[in-house]
């Protein structure tokens, strides 16, 4: 018989396992980000910067107004210990996994990547090799190696040719960020802009690879169906169903039945079963616990979209929206702009949800003065519409 658990047990091992519910260090520093990127397996990356672009953000969330540098030393500087690749979209990965993605990038040399540049790969090929040979002679590059020159003239090579081929590159593991400028990444060689500690590590066969990273997605999971455990690492639905079913055989997963979940679920070897879960954090729309949003709300019920992509007039809650979570609910959310120049935290609309409670507003407004100190930014300042946002408005 396949153990039954309710909603609120899912709930509590899902936000346990995501690294909620715990005392924030008093002093996070470089040592906490790298095991919190460990205990996910993956943070997403993403460019905008209406707040904070949305890789900062995860670390906030768990670990409170941690050093921002912190995250940049372990991603990009000289002794970091993430790399860059197509995990959950772009993303931010512990370096010992880079072995557990080199059948990607090896499909990925086949084709296997989005339709246009697959496309682009068959085509100009020569071209692509070109680049690689011409990285090996300069060493690192960025796109802006493609622009235009100061008098119109091109680049050493066309711009939008050029920086297709360092996409494709890229997707098939020849070349990755060896670091950043800015937000903008400098290229190389992965032989070169990887040690060699990571280099020389054995490369798994797929079954073995991908068995590996059901497994992480397990852990940080807690507990998850098919589909969750498969948008992790954005798998294969053949080779993850495979795999599933090998790690249950083999007893690493456990079938278990959630209350209300139309799916069957898998719950992770030594998943916490936290009494309770207390706390508070604002939640990126692109944070680890909420990015698939079908999960979320079998979770919270409680429905979240990315509304950046909708025309203003058909916005429900905002163009960036930061979901609250208070204790084992969503209770709010924001609407947020860091004004840099004013050096305020503007909340352009403040919402309740089903769950709010009589303390969201005052335990909201102590985390956006948090995440206001955390910006470099003096304030928080309610200056838009919402059923909370005159009750936040007076906390503040």
């Amino acid at each position: 018989m396949t153990e039954t658990i309710s909603l609120k047990t899912a709930r509590r091992i899902a936000l346990a396992a995501q690294g909620f519910g715990r005392t924030r260090p008093a002093a996070p520093g470089r040592s906490h980000v790298r095991d919190l990127v460990r205990k996910l397996g993956v943070v997403q990356i993403d460019s905008v910067n209406v707040v904070a672009r949305t890789h900062y953000l995860p670390a906030f969330s768990r670990l409170g107004d941690y050093p921002r540098e912190a995250l940049e030393a372990e991603a990009w500087g000289a002794r970091r210990s993430l790399f860059e690749y197509w995990g959950h979209e772009a993303s931010l990965m512990p370096m010992e996994l880079q072995p557990l993605f080199r059948w990607r990038m090896a499909r990925a040399r086949d084709g296997a990547m989005w339709t246009g540049l697959a496309r682009f790969g068959r085509e100009k090929r020569d071209y692509i090799d070109g680049v690689l040979a011409e990285i090996e002679r300069r060493g690192p590059v960025t796109g802006g190696d493609f622009a235009q020159g100061p008098r119109g003239q091109p680049g050493w090579w066309s711009w939008s040719d050029g920086k297709r081929a360092l996409e494709w590159l890229f997707w098939a593991g020849l070349i990755t960020t060896k670091t950043r400028r800015g937000f903008e990444r400098v290229y190389d060689l992965t032989e070169r802009a990887l040690p060699d500690r990571i280099l020389d590590l054995p490369t798994p066969d797929e079954p073995d690879a991908q068995r590996e990273m059901v497994r992480i997605a397990a852990r940080a999971l807690g507990v998850a169906t098919e589909a969750d455990l498969r948008d992790w690492f954005r798998m294969p639905v053949a080779e993850t169903k495979a795999r599933i079913a090998e790690l249950v055989e083999a007893g690493e997963l456990t079938p278990v039945t959630v209350k209300g979940w139309r799916h069957a679920a898998y719950l992770a070897p030594g998943a916490r079963t936290p009494r309770k879960v207390e706390g508070v954090a604002l939640l990126s729309p692109f944070d680890n616990l909420i990015w698939a949003r079908e999960r979320t709300e079998r979770l919270f019920g409680v429905r979240v979209r990315l509304e950046i992509y909708t025309p203003a007039h058909k916005r429900e809650h905002g163009y960036y929206v930061l979901p609250f979570l208070e204790n084992e609910a969503i209770t709010a959310r924001v609407d947020l702009k860091a004004d840099r120049k004013a050096g305020q935290l503007l909340v352009q609309a403040a919402w309740r949800e089903p769950d709010a409670t009589p303390d969201t507003a005052a335990r909201l407004a102590d985390e956006l003065k948090r995440m206001a100190g955390w910006l470099g930014l003096g304030g928080v300042h309610v200056v838009g519409k919402g059923d909370l946002a005159e009750a936040l408005a007076g906390a503040l």
